[in-house]
């Protein structure tokens, strides 16, 4: 199945955590990796790496901030393709977190993504995707597509992230 985990509010990387949990208690094999996100930043990535060891992976440079970032960020994205593509015939179930941020800002490239679709569905892995921003294309490919609305946050309250709630 592909699965998808969108929209503008919180909880879409907590809501694959969750499903890799699950697959894990039901003794499948899963791979997680993460697009942006910068290594041991999130307590999230701590216990992914214990429970997952070298099929948790999180190179990323943090969020692209300014054109000139492309051409290294677009060179990570390429390593979690690259290693996302080696891990997904060995695995149940292949999460990529941040995958859509990823590719709305052309960090990945459609076809790109759509190959790991077709690898997932041939191979029957599961393959979980997330970030704001699903594409139509993509809303129409999936089995399983939720969307996650803000309706308060309280950083716009004034009240900073929290370790353990955002980080």
């Amino acid at each position: 199945m592909i699965l998808v985990n969108t929209g503008n509010g919180k909880g879409k990387t907590t809501a694959c955590v969750g499903q890799a949990i699950r697959a894990l208690g039901q003794e499948h094999s899963v791979a997680f990796g993460q697009f942006m996100k910068r290594d041991n930043q999130a307590g999230e990535q701590y216990m992914l790496r214990k429970l997952l060891g070298e099929f948790f992976y999180a190179p990323g440079d943090g969020f692209l901030t300014k054109p000139e970032q492309y051409p290294a960020h677009r060179a990570t994205s390429e390593k979690v393709i690259w290693w996302a593509k080696e891990r997904i015939l060995d695995v149940d179930m292949l999460i990529l977190d941040e995958a859509l941020y990823a590719l709305s800002s052309d960090l990945i490239k459609k076809e790109e993504l759509e190959e790991l679709i077709a690898l997932a569905r041939n191979n029957d892995t599961h393959l979980v995707l997330s970030g704001r921003g699903a594409p139509q294309w993509l809303i129409d490919e999936a089995d399983l597509v939720t969307e996650m609305t803000e309706i308060k946050h309280h950083y716009k309250a004034g009240i900073p992230a929290q370790k353990g709630i955002e980080f």
